[in-house]
């Protein structure tokens, strides 16, 4: 897939990742005036909303926040509208979300006040990479592989390629963007350069992930209204255990479970609705006790936190690294796509602002993308850190106080609409995590409930139905 020409003199880039990162990252260059961005994927890129071999996470839920829905319709305006259009799912928040927390249940507000949108992961990227290619400037390689940047320590000038006849080439560049995700190679480049590597932090609850795709029954449909989330509560013996239901596009649902050491879920599709009944609740085995399963349970065990602080790193000019790349969290908090989404509009306004002339663009641009990183860090390791095992040193004195903090949020979201909209905003990746410490949110949390208020669940399985004919 290519476009026209750039014009004469103006900047160029590679990107080196296709998936979500790397052509949200395209879309920012291009709004940011780049005059030719080329984005290097190994894999063969689907035409259609398909799977693909290096996306093995697809097969599990994806929660796309209205924060990062906000950052994706600004760099690729109508994506959202498209989406819905196509079958996918906008959830009202706190309105539509049954969620069992460590503090209790959630309480639905009546009135929304955010939103989450749900599809399958294949979708969301077919939506995004289609729109993405058609913009002028962009184009798109996939199976060619990234072999290593070129230049020096202080610099980096483009990227060295093999494609898919075998032969090895340059693609010059003004600035290299590593969007590649979890498989990244960055750190290994930056030895061969002879640059230091920047302090990474590790966060492992040894949590393995399953998941399967049933028909939803007919009097739900696909108008079925409601995200079900029991989560796990790492103060209670044993290992941590968790379920999430999304509603997907065709009529579907999409469940997964996921447990930590000692309790990880199996691929064996009969141990499926027995793991999600043992659970802190049973709501979600009790949703799909009956219902037709569509696929087999598919396992991933790539779920470990990882944070590089390139921000406090001395890089090569010109370079940077965005996404999963950067930071990749535990994917039951579903934060990773609205991440890569903000980043990338930290990346857009960093060059509007600075202009392409400036000797510091990368070097700025990725501590603006620190931002959005580290509220998302924040939300994904305060709890995974106190599994045994997840860390060499166990938790921090600050992350033992953050942890604290947060648990009195959660339990006084419970019946305070004021901290609930905090807590949220934050959750949903629309406000900074410096919300939650504004003297009206901290003085409700001092003076909140001393337990849950809502001792069942605010919405139970017989009532599911009768909402999804009211509200869809």
């Amino acid at each position: 897939m290519s476009s026209s020409a750039p014009s004469p003199g103006r900047p160029v880039a590679v990107v080196i990742g296709g998936s979500l990162a790397g052509m949200l990252t395209a879309a920012a260059l291009v709004r940011a005036g780049v005059g030719e961005v080329v984005v290097v994927e190994r894999d063969a890129l689907p035409q259609g909303p398909l799977s693909r071999k290096g996306l093995p996470q697809a097969h599990h839920a994806h929660l796309l926040w209205s924060g990062g829905a906000a950052a994706v319709d600004a760099l690729v305006p109508g994506t959202i509208a498209a989406l819905r259009d196509d079958g996918a799912h906008r959830i009202s928040l706190p309105t539509n979300m049954v969620g069992f927390s460590p503090e209790g249940w959630f309480r639905r507000w009546e009135k929304e006040s955010h939103y989450v949108l749900l599809a399958s992961r294949d979708l969301l990227d077919w939506h995004v990479r289609r729109a993405v290619a058609a913009l002028p400037g962009v184009t798109v390689a996939d199976r060619t592989e990234v072999l290593g940047p070129a230049g020096d320590a202080r610099c980096v000038t483009g990227v060295r390629v093999r494609g898919e006849d075998g032969a090895e080439r340059v693609l010059d560049a003004d600035l290299v963007v590593d969007a590649s995700g979890r498989a990244s190679r960055t750190p290994r480049w930056l030895r061969e350069l002879g640059v230091a590597e920047p302090a990474v932090r590790t966060v492992d609850p040894g949590l393995v992930y399953a998941s399967r795709i049933f028909r939803a029954p007919k009097d739900l449909g696909s108008t079925f209204p409601v995200i079900v989330n029991v989560q796990a509560d790492p103060r209670e013996t044993g290992p941590g255990r968790s379920a999430t239901l999304v509603p997907i596009e065709g009529d579907r649902w999409l469940v997964t479970l996921s447990g930590t050491r000692g309790g990880e879920p199996t691929a064996d599709a009969g141990d499926f609705e027995e793991f999600a009944r043992a659970l802190r609740h049973p709501i979600v085995s009790e949703l799909i006790a009956g219902a037709e399963p569509l696929t087999d349970v598919v396992l991933t065990r790539t779920t470990v936190n990882r944070r590089h602080h390139y921000e406090k790193a001395a890089l090569p000019g010109r370079f940077l690294v965005l996404g999963d790349a950067v930071a990749a969290y535990n994917p039951v908090y579903g934060h990773g796509m609205s991440v890569a989404a903000q980043s990338a509009l930290a990346l857009r306004d960093t060059v509007v602002r600075y202009g392409w002339s400036d000797g510091r663009l990368a070097a700025r641009a990725q501590k603006a993308v620190a931002g959005p990183v580290a509220a998302a860090w924040a939300l994904s390791t305060g709890n995974d850190v106190f599994y045994p095992g997840a860390t060499e040193s166990g938790p921090t004195p600050a992350e033992r106080v953050a942890a604290a903090y947060v648990r009195r949020l959660m339990r006084t979201s419970t019946g305070n609409g004021r901290v609930t909209r905090a807590v949220t905003d934050v959750m949903t990746l629309e406000r900074p995590a410096s919300r939650l410490f504004t003297p009206p949110v901290l003085l409700a949390a001092l003076l909140g409930p001393r337990r849950p208020q809502l001792t069942g669940p605010p919405l139970a399985p017989a009532e599911l139905a009768a909402v999804a004919a009211q509200r869809g």
